[in-house]
């Protein structure tokens, strides 16, 4: 089951030419992400500062199709491919008046942030996740 939310194209994240700046569009990639998990009950405020995980980003492959423009809708799909011991590999895709603007490929980590070690998503977590999964045995327990 994909999680789905869209985000304006603010003024601020384009060029002088009014086309989106593409580090802007993975600054909103990342509230993205922060929103999927809030979804699942798990605010990254409560990850960060009352369990001590971080959910930094180890792989992210980007293609983007079409330009984005100040003041397009962007409409966000992300689908959990799977899920491993720590890992999690996600796929965006991000659409605008009906058309794809970029797809990627998104790894992120449970980490300590005290060790800065990768850690094993917790059960409850892995609960919230797994319903998530677009295919069946998605797990991978040795990642």
């Amino acid at each position: 089951m994909a999680f789905k939310t869209t985000r304006p194209l603010r003024f601020g994240d384009c060029d002088p030419s009014g086309i989106a700046y593409f580090p802007s569009y993975l600054n909103i990639l990342v509230g993205v992400l922060e929103d999927y998990f809030a979804s699942l009950g798990f605010p990254w405020k409560v990850l960060v500062d009352d369990r001590r995980i971080g959910v930094p980003t180890v792989r992210l492959d980007v293609t983007f199709v079409r330009p984005g423009f100040q003041g397009d809708e962007l409409e966000f799909v992300l689908a959990v491919l799977g899920i491993g011991r720590s890992s999690l590999d996600l796929e965006h895709q991000v659409s605008a008046h009906g058309q794809v603007l970029w797809t990627a490929r998104h790894r992120v980590v449970s980490t300590s942030l005290d060790t800065h070690q990768s850690l094993a998503w917790p059960d409850d977590i892995r609960a919230a996740l797994t319903p998530h999964l677009e295919t069946t045995n998605a797990h991978h327990p040795a990642t």
